[in-house]
Order: C-alpha cells, then structure tokens, then sequence
C-alpha cells in the first residue's frame, strides 16, 4: 500500500529503508484516485516509534493512504519535541470539521489512573464523540480500546496483580466476521499493560462482540456492530524489540518487572527475541482497510 505522509517525516526514512512503499505530497497528488483518509491519534509517549509501527502495520494493501497525524492539545508531551508536533500533527481543533474514512486511537500508559483522572479525558471524549458522526469505522488500541469501552459501552476494567506482560495465544472465535479473515485457528499477539476489560460485562452487552480471546490474557478483538467501533486491547502492530525495550526500561528504574511471557527464546533475555505475530499482525490491519473501511465509505466523504 502507498502510504502518503508529508516529505520530511522522520519516520519515512525508516519505513522506506524496509521496502515499504511510501509516497510524498508531490508523487501522490498526481495519482487520479481518492486516497483513504485515515487519522491516527497518538496518544504514546514515544510518537515516534508509534508512528513506524503503525505506518508499518497501514502499509500492506494497494489502497493509497492519507494518514493525519494528531495530538492532544490539553496535555503538554515530555518525550515528543514540541517541533515534531508543531511540523506533523494537527489538535482536534484543527480537524473536528472534516471527516474521515478511519481513526486510530492509539494506547497510553495510564492504566494506574481512572479514566475521569486522565488530565485530557474530556478532550478525549470529544474526540471518541466526533468518531460517531465524523469516522466510517475507529480502531482503538490497548488503554485507547478500554477507554473506548468504557465511554462508549460502560465496559469497566480491573486492575491486575501483576503486569501482562508478553506474547500470548489467542483463538479465533468468530472465524466468518471480515475482520478475521485468513487468520489460522491459533495466533500469536503481544500485551503490555496493567488493566483488563471485564469480560463479563463484554458479554452480557448484546452490542459486542469478541472475535478472538486468549485464556491467559483475555478478550484480544472486540467488534461493536458492523464494525464502526473495533476495540483491540493488546499491541500486534509491536517491532521485535519493543517488549524487550520496556523490559530493560523497567529494569533500570528498578521496578519488580518480570521477564516478558513467551518471548526471549529459553527465557534468556540475552537471547534476541523472535518474531512471532507479524503476519497475522498484518492480516489484521489489511481485513480492518479493506472490509470496515474502504468498502463501507462513501467515494465522497
């Protein structure tokens, strides 16, 4: 997939040293075909690698993808350079009158706070208000989906004894929903997080649905309806390394943090990780563009 982005994005560099076919401004206006619009709020505190990830992740169908990047404008970033933000986002004041084929709401460590602590929970809200009326369909991520749960349906979270923390199997339940297409009966996710959504509730609300589920970590891909609302809580969209990144982050802060479940190879962290959800990370992603997105929404927005 072509994935259009302003010229000077850092990030470009990295995508295109891997092959992936990405396009500047210049070379995308001349193509006489109307590109999804796909805004993407990065709610990480390491937008940069969030953007990689998820550009990554965008990039494996031939529908050309204009992706805008936003941030919340009522929360000052400490590890993003107000530059960066300035040069390639856009706050929700600058977008709230257009519209979009589809929305991302990415995670953010804040699974220890209650969501009404959040200091920009009510422009979140705003925001998850504007993807009703404004978004053909909205995939939430990780904190992003159990906010989204919580706001949209009420789905409350539980605090966990012990971090979730690594790669986990999953079953498919629902193997005719779009969205899990060319998945095999088993995959491979990584979770990172200290929360998980009440599976109870999920269920007792007639409108959701759990697609696949881990015994050990959980509800993984929650449809709501047709798919207007998808909700993912763990991180397929995750390099090789991220997990093994956190691990030694929190090592260093001296944190009881244990070893990543299911992920160095012998559980040797001085054995570089393998890569083990790419695929169905991809399939994921392609089945979302495809099915929810560029098949439902209309040529013009």
């Amino acid at each position: 997939m072509p994935i259009k982005v302003k010229g000077d994005l850092p990030a470009k560099a990295v995508i295109e040293q891997e092959n992936i076919f990405i396009m500047d401004e210049t070379r995308a206006i001349r193509q006489d075909i109307r590109p999804l619009k796909i805004a993407i709020l990065n709610l990480m505190p390491l937008k940069h690698e969030t953007e990689i990830q998820l550009l990554r992740a965008l990039s494996n169908t031939p529908i050309q993808v204009d992706v805008t990047f936003v941030h919340i404008a009522s929360h000052v970033s400490k590890n993003t350079p107000a530059s960066h933000l300035n040069q390639f986002y856009s706050t929700f004041e600058e977008i709230k009158d257009k519209k979009f084929d589809g929305f991302i709401i990415t995670g953010a460590p804040l699974d220890h706070l209650a969501f009404e602590e959040v200091n920009y929970w009510k422009e979140l809200t705003e925001i998850m208000d504007f993807t009703r009326t404004n978004v053909t369909s909205t995939l939430h991520i990780c904190w992003g989906a159990q906010a989204g749960l919580y706001y949209h349906f009420g789905i409350h979270t539980n605090q966990l004894k012990e971090k979730r923390f690594g790669i986990y199997w999953h079953e498919v339940l629902h193997r005719k929903v779009p969205l899990m297409r060319g998945f095999d009966d088993v995959f491979l996710a990584p979770h990172s997080r200290h929360t998980e959504v009440s599976k109870e509730e999920i269920q007792a609300n007639d409108k959701l649905s759990v697609l696949a589920e881990s015994k050990e970590a959980g509800p993984l891909v929650i449809i709501a309806g047709e798919g207007k609302q998808i909700f993912l809580t763990g991180h397929p969209e995750y390099d090789r390394i991220t997990l093994d990144t956190e691990y030694k982050r929190d090592l260093g802060k001296g944190l009881d943090i244990k070893l990543p479940f299911n992920y160095y190879p012998g559980d040797d962290p001085e054995n570089p990780p393998l890569l083990t959800w790419r695929a169905h990370a991809n399939a994921f992603y392609t089945n979302w563009l495809n099915y929810y997105v560029y098949q439902q929404t209309p040529y013009e927005l």
